[in-house]
This record gives C-alpha cells, sequence and structure tokens, in this order.
C-alpha cells in the first residue's frame, strides 16, 4: 500500500507571504540575473572545471604581460565577472539544493495526491461494475482521463 503521508505538512498563507518576501529580497540583491534561452545555452562558452585551470593562468598572464591584452578587453571588467563569480559560487549550490529539495517535495506531493485519485478512481470503477447507485456518472466522467481504456462502460463491460 502506497504511503500517503510522506509529507505531511501545510503552509500558512503568512508562511507564503514570508517565503515570497524572501524571494522577492534575494532578487533585489541579484539584480543582475539574467535569463537564457535555449539557443543562447547552447552557444555560450561555458568556464566548467575544466576550464577553470586556464582561465587562472589566463589572469596571471594578463597582470604580468598586459601587452598582449587585446585593446577591446576591458581588464577591470573581467576582474570584476570574476569576483561576482567567486562569490556568486559561494552560495548558488545552496539556492540549487534548496530548489532540487522543492522540486523533489513537489514530485512527491504530486505522487501522492495522483495515488489517492487512482485509489479513488478503481473504487469508483468497482462500484459501477457492481451498479451502486451513483457510481457509473462519477466512472464515465473520471475514466475519459484514461481514453485507451476501449470506451466501454462499466455496465456494458459486464453484460
Amino acid at each position: 500500500m502506497p504511503d500517503f503521508k510522506r509529507i505531511s505538512a501545510e503552509l500558512s498563507d503568512q508562511d507564503i507571504t514570508e517565503l515570497r518576501a524572501l524571494v522577492v529580497a534575494a532578487r533585489s540583491k541579484l539584480p543582475f540575473l539574467r535569463n537564457l534561452t535555449t539557443q543562447e545555452r547552447k552557444e555560450l562558452a561555458k568556464l566548467g572545471d575544466k576550464t577553470v585551470g586556464f582561465d587562472e593562468k589566463v589572469q596571471a598572464y594578463m597582470v604580468t604581460n598586459p601587452e598582449f591584452v587585446p585593446g577591446f578587453i576591458d581588464t577591470a571588467e573581467v576582474h570584476k565577472d570574476r569576483l561576482l563569480r567567486t562569490r556568486f559560487m559561494g552560495f548558488l549550490s545552496e539556492f540549487m539544493t534548496l530548489a532540487e529539495h522543492m522540486d523533489d517535495t513537489m514530485t512527491i506531493l504530486g505522487s501522492e495526491i495522483l495515488m489517492a485519485d487512482l485509489a479513488y478512481y478503481q473504487s469508483v470503477r468497482e462500484a459501477a461494475k457492481r451498479g451502486v447507485p451513483g457510481a457509473q456518472q462519477i466512472y464515465d466522467d473520471l475514466r475519459t482521463r484514461f481514453p485507451g481504456g476501449g470506451g466501454r462502460t462499466a455496465a456494458s463491460a459486464t453484460a
């Protein structure tokens, strides 16, 4: 039997108001956040674990050999970006973990709800097969969720 109480909690209106205020406060501290399109995500160069060492070497060379820095590169801006990235990485994992936990919680809640819905649906289907008054109408309404069921009503299935 499924566990319908993996999560048993409530959020008050006040809790939701306070959580939204926290999100607004976080966003106000991060006004530089941007949203990329799928295409932009594919096209942008990525500074990942394998290229951090390369960046560290380039950073050192930019300082010791500035004559090779192209004129269109603002080294102060690159330094600013590096510093922001370092600080951002300091708390990004905490936000990502929170988002993952929230997503997992939504999955569990959805599963618990759907399992209860399916148990109710099976009960109504069985009641309709047995001719329990009122069950057939509910079954006919709910079974539209499962169009591959052959289109037979409970009454015609037992006939």
